[in-house]
């Protein structure tokens, strides 16, 4: 079992959901607010200070990147439940917005999926 990694994960998120409570007090909102978000900052911060250090070996890396394979989807899953509670409880505004954002960036998938297939010209001489 790869359990290299798991202490930097573990330290990033509680300090990820610590930051993000503190900040839901700070904002009077009962909940975590970008918690989530903070710990994979961090993740990415802590990592790269590791691999300057020369702290990072490639077991290492392997668990963290192994585990946040894991991490992610798993976490956004939950927060997305949340947000749909959330949603539901706070009545149609909540429900008209989200739906709103959504057909935006399902809008938008194919003109990212033009930008991101250009092709180059091909040379004469080819």
């Amino acid at each position: 079992m790869k359990i290299y990694g798991v202490a930097l994960l573990a330290f990033c998120f509680l300090l990820g959901k610590l930051i993000g409570s503190l900040l839901g007090q700070i904002m009077q909102i009962n909940g975590d607010v970008g918690g989530v978000g903070f710990a994979m900052l961090f993740l990415i911060l802590g990592n790269a200070y590791f691999k300057r250090k020369g702290w990072m070996v490639a077991e290492t890396q392997n668990g963290i990147l192994f585990w946040s394979s894991m991490y992610i989807p798993i976490i956004v899953a939950m927060a997305a439940t949340q947000n749909v509670k959330a949603a539901l409880s706070a009545g149609p505004l909540a429900l008209v917005a989200g739906t709103v954002a959504t057909l935006i960036a399902f809008a938008f998938v194919p003109l990212l999926s033009k930008l991101g297939n250009k092709k180059e010209p091909k040379k004469e001489n080819e």
